[in-house]
């Protein structure tokens, strides 16, 4: 008998371990199915791939693109027209001062001719800068202001011999008997005329041709002078006084020269 219950005891032992077992690989079966992280954990179930966006390609006509890249937009249109109109005032500003320092070297070069001129002495180095300056244009009036450096003729030189040369001026010339000079001194003590008319006689003809050389006209000085009844006794003081005029309006020539713009300045 008890052989018999200890055989039954251990047949109903291994009947509910055998339940147990099947209840779990059933509960087992269930949750995998059910429960896929658990499966992959266990190498049951594959392993999600990651899914990787793919880019969309967006067509796009490339003919506006190269449009858009090479033609200028109106901003840059106008930021080339506002350089273009810089570069060309700063150009304009640049000729302009090149002129003007090339009148201001041809100015310097005019005034100091014309100051040796007056001083009587020689022109030295302004001879060549006076030839590459106005030689091309004024060759005349270039060669005129170089000869009467060499020959110098000052304005106080004429205005003294002139005041040696007055008794001869107004007496005459070698020709005019003394009766003729007599009768000319006497007539020219009294003289009428109209106010409005300068006196003619020769006294007054001198006293007019001093100041006019006086105060630096020496044209006119020269004009009243050839008017003189002595004029003939003043040969070398007339041939002073031509060059002397001639050279000056050389000097005037150059100088307007100077001031306009040109190939000669």
């Amino acid at each position: 008998m008890n052989g018999t219950r200890t055989g039954m005891g251990w047949g109903s032992r291994l009947l509910v371990a055998l339940v147990l077992i099947l209840v779990g690989a059933a509960a087992a079966v269930w949750a995998l199915g059910h429960y896929r992280p658990a499966a992959r954990i266990l190498g049951i179930a594959p392993a999600e791939q990651p899914v990787i966006a793919t880019p969309r390609l967006v067509m796009v006509n490339p003919q506006p693109q190269q449009s858009a890249a090479t033609a200028p937009s109106s901003t840059d249109d106008k930021r080339i027209a506002d350089l273009e109109n810089r570069l060309a005032r700063v150009e304009s500003a640049t000729a302009r001062a090149e002129g003007s320092a090339g009148r201001a070297d041809a100015l310097v070069v005019a005034f100091a001719a014309r100051r040796a001129i007056d001083r009587g002495v020689a022109l030295g180095y302004l001879e060549n800068l006076l030839v590459d300056r106005f030689g091309a244009d004024h060759r005349a009036a270039v060669a005129t202001v170089i000869t009467a450096s060499h020959q110098p003729v000052r304005l106080d030189d004429l205005i003294s011999e002139y005041d040696v040369l007055g008794p001869d001026l107004r007496r005459g010339g070698p020709q005019d008997s003394w009766w003729s000079n007599l009768r000319r001194e006497l007539g020219g003590l009294v003289e009428i005329h109209s106010a409005s008319r300068p006196a003619t006689n020769p006294e007054a003809q001198y006293r007019r041709a001093s100041q006019e050389l006086a105060g630096g006209n020496v044209d006119q000085a020269l004009a009243d002078t050839m008017r003189l009844p002595g004029s003939s006794r003043a040969g070398d003081w007339v041939g002073k006084a031509r060059r002397y005029i001639l050279a000056h309006r050389a000097l005037d020539e150059i100088e307007s020269a100077a001031l306009m713009p040109g190939p000669g300045a």
